[in-house]
């Protein structure tokens, strides 16, 4: 099929309730990469020298913001299509919110990762107040996942608002074992476009790229109508999804890097 035919497949698009691989031919998970901050603290060459070891045509899918319930729902349902599995970095407001959203998304076996509370612009905040904004984030999405209020992450994967991070916040996460996510190249779903025109952008930037960590959002309706198409693509095109754990998380596929 080509990325035509996939853009017309767009208009119309129903989302699907989730289930377990539902078709023999699905995209699927091909393997899980264990994350550790010792030997990884920071990946995602958008932000920094170094990104996670992937192979040619291999990607992380990630996705910000959320959880959003019409939109995360939607999302969740066409991983579930592909029986492929991502990672969410939630908000902690919307997880105070929408906890039983939260333990789906973990039910359904993605990894969940942090994004602050309130999604600030962290390097224009003083750094008490940073620190404070990200663990209060984890405390509120620990809280909607497992019940307890903790500020030690059962996850510790986090992404920062808008790619910004000073120094010391870095430092304070490395401190903790924390990884920080960054990305290898994203789709611009927060800007005003078309589903069709998101599907363009991101297949023609991972075509150029041919690997990489891609960020979504979960949040946004654009994304959730364009991702059962970019999905497709991935399959067609040879793609493999990765799916990333933290160190020390015992898989039975799970590489030990």
């Amino acid at each position: 099929m080509t990325l035509g035919a996939l853009l017309a497949g767009l208009v119309g698009a129903t989302s699907l309730e989730a289930a377990e691989c539902p078709r023999k031919d699905a995209l699927g998970t091909a393997r899980v990469l264990a994350v550790d901050a010792k030997t990884t603290p920071r990946v995602g060459l958008k932000s920094f020298p170094q990104t996670l070891p992937l192979a040619d045509r291999e990607v992380v899918l990630t996705f910000d913001d959320g959880p959003n319930p019409p939109t995360t729902s939607k999302v969740l349902a066409a991983l579930a299509q592909e029986c492929v599995r991502a990672t969410f970095f939630l908000v902690g407001q919307s997880a105070s919110r929408h906890p039983d959203m939260v333990k789906r998304i973990a039910r359904e076996g993605h990894t969940i990762g942090h994004h602050t509370f309130s999604h600030p612009y962290m390097a224009r905040i003083p750094f008490e107040k940073a620190k404070s904004d990200i663990e209060r984030g984890i405390a509120a999405d620990e809280k909607a996942l497992n019940g307890v209020s903790t500020t030690t992450p059962s996850t510790p994967f986090f992404r920062f608002p808008y790619f910004e991070s000073t120094p010391a916040q870095l430092d304070l996460l490395q401190d903790r074992g924390i990884v920080v996510f960054g990305a290898d190249l994203w789709a611009n779903d927060w800007e005003g476009i078309t589903p069709e025109q998101e599907l363009k952008l991101v297949t023609e930037r991972l075509a150029a790229s041919g690997k990489g960590i891609i960020l979504f959002h979960d949040a946004q309706a654009r994304t959730a109508a364009m991702l059962p198409a970019f999905l497709r693509y991935l399959k067609q095109n040879g793609y493999r999804v990765v799916h990333v754990v933290p160190g020390g998380a015992t898989h039975k596929s799970a590489d030990a890097h």
